[in-house]
């Protein structure tokens, strides 16, 4: 039986060591790999340095152009069984392309994360006042991601939190949903004997990337409230900030006499991980799941972190540390946390219970592609099925379509 051939339209190039999605993309890469499936990651990003080079694993990759008939020629000589699309803009740019050219491809939209819930948290923040899952029926953004969602014959959400709001808040058919997490190796024996212990480790860390808001909030609020009220209860330890992208505002916080150290990129955030003691995530603001926290837990690095920070990650399981959301409180419990041994070591071995219960690869991987050829097996009835995306996907074709055709006629 010949490989499926998969394409996979990115919003960016992987950049693995930059942000939680990257990895994520790379681990979803991983699995249909591990399945013979031949892929093409196409994207009509710029490349920057920091991008995995996927020509390592025997992926194509190729720069598309938007509003482009380029992409329908690249489209009916690749004949993809299956097309990804990395966020919903990527279908709102190219699903009705791949529609028109490929009808029978299977349509899978990646979320990464419900952008949505994101945006109108920081909204409510802004405004001071409490988000209401009812602020996203009356966010626009909403409506554009809802209808991707639907026009596909499948989403992957990242967070049982946000597949929980599309099936109450929006009335999305579960039929169109698959619940994938980060895919990652189980913590065995030999791994937690290869940890530093608690003596070995100092400092606190946050690692993020400062093009997604959340994260530069994250810092603000740990130089203007946490950290104070940390270092006066612990003088002698620093904070470590490793930021992708960072900006002038975030390089301005840098000040070795209060041990807050702005310390830019990592290309290695593990080897950063296995030496600190304790991770911080005051996040007041966000959606999917953290890929700082599950790299702490992998780590055997305990971690403070807020409701929205723990959100969709560990179900019922006890945390990996603390969570708060009360700042002042956060510091006083990131002190305990750094500070008392006994507590710290049960901390990690949460994590360690969280990551093999809730991400194993082997587990999640197969269950994704047996869900994939399922569909594939019954996707006319599947497709009839979800009447509300067809009628978007017409509506599509009618309006998207000759926008994008008029920005390629106007262009050439």
């Amino acid at each position: 039986m010949a490989a499926k051939k998969v394409l996979i339209i990115g919003y960016v190039w992987v950049e693995p060591n930059s942000s939680a999605a990257g990895s994520r993309m790379l681990q979803l890469i991983e699995v249909f790999l591990n399945h013979g499936w031949e892929i093409t990651f196409a994207s009509p990003a710029q490349r920057s340095q920091k991008a995995k080079n996927l020509s390592e694993f025997g992926i194509d990759e190729v720069v598309i152009e938007l509003n482009s008939a380029s992409f329908d020629v690249f489209l009916e000589e690749l004949n993809p069984s299956i097309v990804m699309f990395d966020r919903f803009m990527m279908e709102e740019q190219f699903g009705w392309r791949v529609a028109e050219n490929c009808p029978n491809a299977l349509r899978i939209l990646d979320t990464e994360d419900f952008h949505s819930l994101r945006k109108a948290r920081h909204q409510a923040l802004k405004e001071q006042r409490p988000f209401q899952e009812g602020d996203l029926l009356t966010f626009d953004l909403a409506k554009r991601e809802i209808a991707a969602i639907l026009r596909c014959d499948l989403s992957l959400m990242i967070s049982t939190y946000e597949l929980s709001i599309l099936e109450r808040i929006f009335k999305i058919d579960h039929a169109l949903l698959h619940h994938v997490p980060f895919l990652l190796n189980r913590i065995d024996s030999a791994d937690v004997q290869s940890w530093k212990t608690f003596e070995e480790r100092r400092h606190f860390t946050i690692i993020g990337n400062c093009m997604h808001d959340p994260n530069v909030d994250a810092i603000l609020q740990l130089k203007r409230v946490i950290w104070p009220l940390i270092r006066k209860q612990l003088p002698n330890v620093e904070l470590h900030v490793y930021v992708a992208y960072a900006t002038q505002q975030v390089n301005d916080l840098h000040n070795e006499k209060e041990g807050f150290l702005i310390k830019g990129y990592t290309d290695n955030p593990k080897k950063v991980v296995e030496n600190i003691r304790v991770v911080l995530a005051p996040l007041r603001f966000g959606a999917g799941i953290k890929g700082k926290l599950t790299e702490a837990m992998i780590c055997g690095a305990p971690s403070m972190t807020t409701s929205i920070g723990a959100e969709g990650m560990h179900d019922d399981l006890p945390w990996n540390g603390f969570i708060e959301d009360d700042l002042e409180v956060f510091a006083v419990e990131a002190v305990t946390l750094y500070s008392n041994k006994s507590i710290w070591n049960q901390s990690q071995e949460n994590g360690i219970k969280i990551i093999n219960h809730l991400y194993d690869k082997d587990s999640l991987g197969q269950k994704l592609i047996d869900r994939i050829k399922g569909l594939q097996q019954n996707l006319r009835e599947h497709r009839r099925q979800n009447f509300i995306g067809s009628l978007l996907q017409h509506h599509t074709l009618q309006s998207t379509k000759y926008l994008s055709k008029w920005i390629e006629a106007k262009n050439a």
